[in-house]
């Protein structure tokens, strides 16, 4: 294979091969915590500076009125021609207020020196700062935020030779960074499998990378090479003492995980799931099992722990107004200009707590919403549900209403559901699953509307929000986030739409395991949010 053929190709394995993350305990010194946390908060100071910077001239390239009419023009125009050229002019004006990337990386450079951080985590941070600037250039972002006193930023280096350094000694994973050396602290067996792939990959590098090159040329297909691309340095605060971990990224495909017995963990299913995820819970039906449940929920006490973060945030809530009075209005209201806070002792402990649960609910909620994916992948391998809508759900309705009795009705929507329950992100979860396990994720068109649709009828019938049981035209009692989901399951692939003979022939199946679901709900007491189902 010829030299600059096979590098070619090589760097096209790179790009089109998976990547997925080994994440372990760093092993070292207390001490040396100590200085990965320092060099966290200079990396954070460094990053605040050139958010500063590149924010002021973003805002001074919005306020002209001949950017905002080029982005309107852009946006209404269908001809490609038209919007190649709007395109140059706007990029042109973008340049000339110093909006660029080429601005951004060369700031970074001096205040990087003056901060005294290496070039590759310069250089790395202001690559994560310019990812945020074209969310507010090309998408739907809105301003650049800066990150709070006190958090804890990443360390990364997009190279795997500079900033954090990879060998082996001793037949074993060593890092370097600065003058510390480090190892991983390697506990199960998962780990120990990707440790001993990426040791196989470092003995012989050459052969693997030519293996790879010359399986895509012949067969078009990414071997797993389990090469480390980077590594990254997460420093948390877990019950009052810093710890590191260490993220490595790494080429292919996880390897598979097993129990104590030596079986696969995770099955993968075959068949078709729907599933309706709402605000709070998820109702699914599948060829084997039918469920409606609450999301993100790991056992009794996660709504507990919710309740008690709420509380912790009430009880600081009133302690900074009693020792920081004058920052608030008669009608207990923020003040707008500038204020100074003092934090008593008592508010600075509740904090800390505060801090200490919210971390543990947001594991938990992970950990509940991978096992969650894990199982609905164990019952198919065909994933139909409707499009995302929870960003949309989550803003504040823009008309003034008043109700029955002359009173303003609340503005606010469902913004602690999705803060406790993260339907987004579960759905996220759920896509890269099935399409990581060669599995199919399909997201039904809007004109589907499932939870209007009655197949007794053939029609779709308009129905409340607050309706959560409902009768179909035939008089069946079904509860509506379940036949959501079972409408989603009859999908036909080829119309896209609902097929109403398979509706038939399914419904007296699915709808016998409903009734039995709500029976089980009944009986062990369990609480579905907006479910509907009564319990005694």
């Amino acid at each position: 294979m010829i030299n600059d053929e096979y590098k070619k190709i090589l760097r096209k394995y790179h790009k089109l091969s998976d990547r997925h993350i080994l994440v372990a305990e760093a092993d070292m010194p207390y001490s040396d915590v100590l200085k990965v946390v320092a060099l966290s908060d200079k990396i954070r100071k460094a990053g605040n500076e050139l958010v500063g910077l590149v924010r002021k001239n973003y805002e001074q390239l919005m306020r002209t009125k001949r950017y905002r009419k080029l982005l309107f023009l852009y946006g209404n125009t269908e001809e490609k021609s038209k919007r190649k050229d709007l395109a140059v002019q706007l990029n042109v004006m973008q340049k000339s207020y110093n909006v660029t990337w080429d601005y951004c990386r060369t700031s970074m450079i001096s205040i990087g020196k003056k901060y005294g951080i290496d070039a590759i985590f310069a250089l790395t941070k202001a690559e994560d700062i310019w990812r945020g600037m074209e969310k507010c250039l090309y998408g739907n972002g809105k301003t650049l935020h800066f990150s709070k006193h006190g958090d804890l930023t990443c360390i990364r280096a997009k190279q795997i030779n500079r900033g954090i350094p990879i060998s082996v000694k001793d037949n074993k994973l060593q890092f370097k960074l600065g003058r510390t050396v480090f190892g991983i602290k390697v506990n199960d067996r998962f780990q120990t499998d990707e440790v001993n792939a990426v040791l196989e990959y470092l003995t012989k590098p050459e052969i693997i990378d030519e293996k790879a090159a010359q399986t895509l040329l012949d067969e078009a297909y990414c071997i797993d090479t389990y090469r480390p691309c980077y590594a990254t340095l997460v420093p948390k605060l877990i019950r009052g003492k810093y710890r590191v971990y260490l993220h490595l990224t790494i080429e292919g495909k996880a390897k598979p995980k097993y129990d104590r017995l030596g079986k696969r963990r995770h099955k993968l299913g075959k068949g078709i799931i729907g599933a309706d995820i709402g605000t709070q819970t998820i109702a699914y039906t599948s060829d084997t099992e039918v469920d409606l449940k609450n999301l993100a929920e790991r056992g009794n006490s996660i709504q507990k722990s919710e309740r008690l973060e709420r509380l912790y945030y009430r009880a600081m809530d009133r302690s900074r107004r009693t020792t920081n009075p004058q920052n608030y209005n008669e009608d207990g209201t923020i003040k707008k200009s500038r204020k100074t806070w003092q934090y008593s002792n008592r508010y600075k402990k509740l904090r800390t707590k505060h801090q200490e649960l919210c971390r543990i609910n947001a594991i938990n909620r992970q950990l509940a919403i991978n096992e969650d994916a894990n199982h609905l992948r164990s019952l198919g391998d065909i994933f139909v549900t409707e499009p995302k809508n929870a960003s949309k759900l989550m803003k504040r309705t823009k008309e003034t209403t008043v109700n029955s009795k002359g009173k303003f009705n609340k503005k606010k929507r469902f913004g602690k559901s999705i803060k406790n329950r993260c339907p987004s992100g579960f759905q996220a979860t759920i896509e890269k699953k099935f399409k990581v396990t060669c599995g199919t994720y399909i997201e039904v068109p809007n004109n589907y509307r499932a939870s209007q649709y009655d197949h007794t009828a053939d029609d779709y019938i308009k129905k409340k929000l607050s309706d959560r049981m409902y009768r179909l035209t035939d008089g069946t009692l079904v509860q509506r986030d379940w036949y959501s989901s079972f409408l989603l399951y009859c999908y036909d692939h080829k119309t896209k739409n609902i097929d109403r003979d398979r509706c038939i022939s399914e419904f007296k199946k699915c709808y016998s395991k409903e009734k039995a679901l709500v029976e089980r709900i009944k009986a062990n007491k369990i609480k579905v949010l907006n479910s509907g189902i009564k319990i005694a």
